[in-house]
């Protein structure tokens, strides 16, 4: 981890807490499914994400997982830091969807740097801020939104998330995600394949023209 890969991801970050950050931050390597917070667990320390994708969501006491958002590099995990100034449990779960680096940051320096540096108190709140309205888009289409709806806004996420048209992801996973069946979402992709918004292939779906659905 150099100064110079920070500054890339963070670049309103001042220089001086880069090199405080290289100092006394480590580097965390995960690969695709690994696990980087579970629900209850002390959170020690803050992360952000360097490279790669990792995905926020709950989880229940039968092992149901309801997606929340995703985070991608340049991002800080919101949870992580609340939790951390607070020495508190995570009740969250966060998962490395593809290869993921991320910077753990002790939790004594998150508390330290607010009132030391001005750039990492305004990204901190900016990732409160972030993070929160995602929640909000996320339970508006919970409580306001048909399957169908949730399902596309669901894609969209995903189109943007991964700069891509291919969602390598099956049927079960979307609906494990969006607390479904994955009858009801193998017959909505089959709605929208229909209407030529999405094409369906043997182990992925291909983003054709969501806006169809969108508008």
């Amino acid at each position: 981890m150099t100064e110079q890969e920070i500054a890339k991801q963070f670049p309103k970050l001042e220089p001086e807490l880069i090199q405080e950050m290289v100092k006394v931050a480590d580097l965390k390597v995960f690969q695709e499914g690994d696990l980087l917070i579970r629900t209850g667990q002390n959170i020690r320390s803050a992360i952000l994400v360097l490279d790669g994708l990792v995905k926020i969501y709950r989880e229940d006491d039968q092992g149901n997982e309801f997606f929340m958002y995703y985070l991608d590099a340049g991002k800080a995990c919101a949870i992580s830091l609340v939790c951390a100034l607070g020495s508190e449990t995570s009740g969250l779960m966060a998962k490395a969807i593809t290869k993921a680096s991320v910077v753990s940051i002790p939790v004594q320096y998150v508390d330290e740097w607010m009132g030391k540096y001005k750039g990492w108190a305004q990204f901190a709140l900016s990732s409160y801020r972030e993070r929160f309205e995602e929640l909000l888009e996320t339970i508006d289409h919970i409580a306001f939104r048909n399957m169908d709806e949730r399902l596309v806004f669901y894609l969209k996420r995903h189109q943007e998330k991964f700069h891509t048209n291919i969602v390598p992801i099956s049927f079960t996973e979307i609906a494990q995600d969006l607390n479904s069946s994955r009858e009801v979402i193998s017959r909505l992709m089959k709605k929208l394949s229909e209407k030529g918004i999405v094409q369906l292939h043997r182990s992925q779906i291909e983003i054709i023209d969501l806006q169809r659905a969108l508008s």
